[in-house]
């Protein structure tokens, strides 16, 4: 008798993460499975599911202006239980560290239904940092039945928590996978992107790139500012140097941003990019400063060393591989960093030639042959 599964995400770094896992599960006849959106992410999550080309089964569309964690929480909840009952799911797949996978692990609880945590064991274990992933990943942690663990230091950390050996499945990060698939996919000569051309017009790629990134919370006011003036430097200072920042649309992002790095001639400021250009340009770029966690699992495997905006990680595997370099938002350290890299070739292969500790683009399948084992 085939199992139900139930996959549900809200963002887009989650759809990201879990289109592999949707694409796997929908090949496999043992499985039925449903993909539900909760949309806390809209128009970027809407770009991911069409280039993965999934289709979900139920979109509760609850993204609103001015949207507060009390409300969004409240609302997903609430607004899970009808799919939840209509889909009576085996299993609820949910993601990382979202107030969408918190929220739906809890509704998963209350329906019965096993739930399946992917990227599992992620921690800073400081539930106010980051704000609020920390707490989410923490509490869908104790919600889970099942957990698929990236590395062996998260599987270590679920253990320290009295989690059940059995139940956790050391599998490498799904984000492996839906980079490989999506890099083959843009480089295709039959695939079309505006925003990729777009992007070749803006940069002289005899160049080297600097891609830059920006979005956490923690950083707004003062460490991006210092961010800014860094990176200001790092124009003035190079003239052999692109930088392009696709900046994040908050208001306390794209205010300063605009304000202290506009008018540089080689700093340009572009709207997001929507993933499959923005992968092209990571594949593109010399190297990347950023506060993203996801970039920091990515860009080992295109040969990018990554200066890390932020004073720590939970996803330290990096650090200790050598991948990436946390620079914090101390403006005199990421220029001298940035500097190390572009000017000492054996500095910058020391870091582009290591081995990602995130793994090898098989996670999905490992995740299915374990459920399917069940």
């Amino acid at each position: 008798m085939s199992k139900t599964n139930l996959i549900v995400f809200g963002t887009r770094p989650e759809a990201i993460k879990m289109a592999p896992l949707v694409q796997r599960f929908l090949k496999n006849e043992n499985f039925i499975t449903k993909v539900c959106v909760t949309a806390q992410h809209r128009e970027m999550l809407d770009q991911v599911l069409d280039f993965f080309e999934i289709t979900p089964n139920f979109d509760l569309d609850l993204m609103r202006p001015n949207q507060n964690l009390y409300s969004l929480t409240a609302t997903i909840i609430e607004n899970m239980k009808p799919v939840l009952e209509e889909v009576k799911p085996d299993y609820v797949y949910v993601h990382g560290d979202t107030t969408t996978s918190m929220a739906v692990g809890i509704a998963a609880f209350y329906s019965g239904a096993k739930i399946c945590h992917v990227e599992a064991g992620l921690r800073t274990f400081n539930r106010q940092y980051p704000f609020p992933e920390e707490f989410n990943r923490q509490l869908t942690g104790k919600i889970a039945d099942y957990h698929f663990a990236p590395t062996t230091l998260s599987e270590k950390n679920l253990l320290a928590e009295n989690t059940k050996r059995e139940n956790i499945l050391v599998t490498g990060n799904t984000v492996i996978d839906a980079l490989l698939y999506g890099i083959e996919k843009v480089n295709s000569e039959k695939f079309k992107d505006l925003e990729i051309e777009n992007v070749k017009e803006i940069l002289d790629f005899r160049k080297k790139i600097i891609l830059v990134t920006g979005h956490r919370r923690e950083n707004h006011g003062e460490g991006l500012i210092n961010i800014c003036s860094a990176l200001k430097n790092i124009s003035q200072q190079n003239s052999d140097v692109e930088i392009i920042y696709p900046v994040h649309l908050n208001p306390n992002v794209k205010g300063p941003v605009n304000e202290l790095l506009s008018g540089i001639s080689n700093i340009h400021l572009i709207s997001p990019l929507a993933y499959p250009a923005f992968i092209w340009l990571m594949e593109k770029s010399y190297l990347i400063i950023t506060d993203s966690g996801g970039i920091q699992e990515e860009a080992p495997s295109l040969g990018k060393p990554v200066l890390v905006t932020r004073t720590t990680t939970e996803r330290p595997e990096a650090v200790d591989e050598g991948t990436v370099i946390l620079v914090g938002t101390d403006t005199e350290k990421i220029i001298e960093e940035t500097h190390k890299l572009l000017n000492n070739p054996e500095y910058y292969d020391s870091m582009s030639m290591l081995h990602n500790p995130y793994g090898d683009g098989k996670a999905t399948e490992r995740i299915v042959n374990f459920i399917e084992a069940l």
